[in-house]
C-alpha cells in the first residue's frame, strides 16, 4: 500500500441513540480506536477525526459531517474512512450520492473498514445491498421505538422531558417531582400575569432580578438540555424572551397534568417535529404534584386570551382588557384612547359596523366608569360578607348549586343520549354483518353502511369523551364556592382596584348599549364572577346603590349592575 502521508485522511465516527442497543461495539471511542489502528497499519499518518455523537444516520444534517464536507470542498481532505457503511448513513440514496458522485468528483478515497469497501480497489458490488439493509435496519428500529413510544404514552407515562420547574424522580425516572428553586420562578411568572403584567414586561422583570433562563439554569445544575445560550439580542444568562414566558404560561403540566403526543414526525428520515392537533393529544390529569392550582391556571388563560390585541401606543395595558364582552354580538370590547384627550380611555365593541363589523351599536363605556362600578360592587360584596357571613355563604352555595345542577343535568342527558345512539350503532353493525353473511345484503352496500356507522361512531366517541371530561370537571369543581369565599375574604378592605383583585374575582363583564338621553341615560353591566356567575348581593346602607358619571357636558350615565333572576 502506498504511503498516504501527503494528504489529510478524515476519520469519521457517528453514534445515534438507536445504536446504543448494540452495546459498546459502536461507541465513539471504539470507532476511533479501530480507525486509528487501520490508518496506522496502512500508512495514513496525517489524520483528523470528525465526530457526530448522538446524531441519526437517516439524514445528513450533522455538524461533524457538515464540517468534513466543507473541508473536502476546500480541498483539505484526500480520503474518508469509516468503521462501516452504516456510520456514513442509513439513507441508501444519500449514501450512494456521496460514495458514487460526491467523493469521486472531489477525488476522495473512501474506505469502510469492516465492510471491506475501498474505492481505490474499484466498485464493491455488495455496497448497494449493504446500504439498503442499513436503511431497512433504521426503518425497523424506528417502527419499534414508535410502538414503545405509543404504549408508554397511552399509559400516561410522560414522553417529554420535565419542563422548567420539575425534575425526574430519582427513585422512578418515569415520573416528575417539583424542583422548588425553579418552581418559585414559575409561580412568580403566573402571579405577574394575574397582576396584569405583559409577557414582555415579565421577561424584563426576570432579567432585572438576574434570574437564570431555563437553559442556563439547567446548565448550572449540570443538566444537558437543548436551547440557545443567552438571548437573541444579548449574550446574557438572564435574558428571558417572550416566547419562553408564553410557553410557561401555556403549559398544562404545571397543573399536575401529563400531555402526550403534542408533536409528531412524518417519517423516520425526517426529524422535524410538527404540532399535533389537540384532538390527537392525550391528557392525563393530576399525575404529579402541581406547581399552579387549576383555578389559577384557567384564570391566567382567560386573562391572556383577552390581551392579544396590541394596546394603543404610549399607554399601559388596561386592567379590564380581555374581560369585557358585547351584549349585542358576544364579541370582545377593545381598549381605545381618545385623541387628543388621552386622559379619556374607553372600550367599544370590536365588531361595531362603523369599523366594518356587524354589530349595530358601539357599546361604548369609559374605563374610569368601569373602575368605579367594580369598586362599588366589590365593596358591597365584602361588606355583606363581613356583616352577615352566614347569609353570604348560603347565597353563594345556593347560587353555585343552582348553576351546577342545571348544567350537570343537561350534560348527563346529553351523555345518556349519545351512549344510547352508540349502542344502536353496535346493534346496526351486527345486523348488517349477519345480512351480508346470509346474502341478504351485497358487499357494496355492506361496505357503504359500515363506513357510515364507523364515521358516526368515531365522532360519537370524541363527543362522549368531551362530555365525560366536563362531568369529571364538575366533580372537581364542587369546592369552587369555598375557593371563591376564600378569595373574597382576602380583599375585605379594598381601597383601590388592581388587576390582581379583578382577575382573581371576575370572569367577565357583559356591557349593554346605553339607553336614554341627556342626564337620564342608563347602562347595564352583567358581572360574572369566577366559579359563580352573576351574584345578587343586597344593598348596603353605607354604600350608594349605583354609580352615576357625567360623561360629557349635558350627559350623565347611571351604571346598573344586573341582578340574578
Amino acid at each position: 500500500m502506498n504511503s498516504q502521508s501527503n494528504i489529510v485522511t478524515a476519520l469519521y465516527c457517528r453514534l445515534s441513540r438507536d445504536d446504543d442497543v448494540q452495546g459498546d461495539s459502536n461507541s465513539i471511542s471504539n470507532q476511533k480506536k479501530l480507525l486509528a489502528k487501520y490508518a496506522k497499519e496502512y500508512g495514513f499518518s496525517n489524520t483528523k477525526y470528525f465526530v457526530d455523537d448522538g446524531y441519526t444516520g437517516t439524514n445528513f444534517n450533522r455538524p461533524g459531517f457538515t464540517e468534513m464536507v466543507e473541508a473536502i470542498e476546500a480541498g483539505y481532505i484526500g480520503a474518508v474512512m469509516v468503521k462501516d457503511m452504516s456510520r456514513l448513513g442509513r439513507d441508501y440514496l444519500q449514501v450512494e450520492m456521496f460514495t458514487d458522485k460526491f467523493f469521486p468528483e472531489h477525488d476522495i478515497r473512501f474506505i469502510a473498514v469492516n465492510d471491506g469497501v475501498d474505492s481505490a480497489e474499484g466498485d464493491n458490488e455488495f455496497a448497494p445491498f449493504r446500504n439498503i439493509m442499513n436503511e431497512w435496519y433504521a426503518r425497523d428500529i424506528s417502527r419499534k421505538i414508535r410502538s414503545a413510544h405509543r404504549l408508554r404514552g397511552n399509559a400516561g407515562v410522560p414522553l417529554s422531558k420535565p419542563p422548567y420547574g420539575y425534575t425526574k424522580d430519582p427513585e422512578n425516572p418515569r415520573y416528575w417531582i417539583v424542583d422548588e428553586e425553579a418552581a418559585q420562578v414559575v409561580r412568580y411568572i403566573y402571579k405577574l400575569c394575574i397582576d396584569g403584567v405583559s409577557e414582555y414586561r415579565i421577561a424584563d422583570h426576570l432579567e432585572k432580578q438576574k434570574i437564570l433562563t431555563p437553559t442556563e439554569y439547567w446548565r448550572s445544575k449540570g443538566i444537558r438540555r437543548s436551547g440557545k445560550k443567552g438571548g437573541a439580542y444579548k449574550d446574557s444568562p438572564y435574558y428571558w424572551c417572550k416566547t419562553t414566558i408564553n410557553k410557561i404560561l401555556n403549559a398544562r403540566e404545571y397543573m399536575g397534568d401529563v400531555v402526550n403526543f403534542k408533536t409528531f414526525s412524518k417519517s423516520f428520515k425526517d426529524k422535524r417535529r410538527f404540532e399535533n392537533p389537540e384532538e390527537n393529544q392525550l391528557i392525563f390529569e393530576d399525575v404529579h404534584e402541581p406547581i399552579i392550582d387549576r383555578q389559577t391556571w384557567e384564570m391566567v388563560q382567560r386573562t391572556r386570551q383577552g390581551n392579544k390585541r396590541r394596546q394603543p401606543k404610549k399607554v399601559d395595558k388596561n386592567m379590564f382588557s380581555g374581560l369585557l364582552y358585547c351584549a349585542g354580538c358576544g364579541r370582545k370590547l377593545h381598549f381605545n384612547v381618545n385623541h387628543p384627550h388621552t386622559e379619556i380611555q374607553y372600550f367599544n365593541c370590536s365588531n361595531y359596523r362603523g369599523n366594518r363589523g356587524t354589530c349595530n351599536d358601539t357599546h361604548y363605556i369609559r374605563a374610569d366608569a368601569l373602575e368605579q362600578v367594580m369598586l362599588l360592587e366589590l365593596r358591597r360584596m365584602t361588606a355583606f360578607l363581613q356583616d352577615k357571613e352566614e347569609d353570604f355563604v348560603k347565597l353563594l352555595m345556593s347560587k353555585f348549586m343552582q348553576e351546577a345542577v342545571k348544567e350537570s343535568k343537561r350534560r348527563e342527558q346529553e351523555l345518556r343520549a349519545m351512549l344510547a345512539r352508540s349502542n344502536e350503532l353496535d346493534a346496526l353493525f351486527s345486523k348488517t354483518y349477519e345480512d351480508n353473511a346470509s346474502g341478504k345484503l351485497s358487499d357494496e352496500r355492506y361496505m357503504m353502511i359500515t363506513k357510515r356507522c364507523d364515521d358516526e361512531q368515531l365522532a360519537l366517541k370524541k363527543k362522549i369523551a368531551a362530555v365525560q371530561a366536563a362531568i369529571d370537571e364538575e366533580q372537581r369543581s364542587k369546592d369552587s364556592a369555598a375557593t371563591f369565599l376564600r378569595t373574597v375574604k382576602k380583599y375585605t378592605n379594598i381601597e383601590e382596584l388592581t388587576p390582581t383583585i379583578l382577575n382573581e374575582l371576575v370572569e367577565k363583564i357583559v356591557v349593554h348599549q346605553a339607553e336614554g338621553v341627556g342626564k337620564g341615560r342608563t347602562q347595564q353591566l352583567d358581572i360574572y364572577y369566577n366559579f359563580i356567575g352573576i351574584l345578587d348581593t343586597p344593598e348596603v346602607a353605607a354604600l350608594p346603590a349605583s354609580v352615576t358619571l357625567d360623561t360629557r357636558q349635558g350627559v350623565a350615565v347611571e351604571y346598573i349592575t344586573r341582578k340574578a333572576g
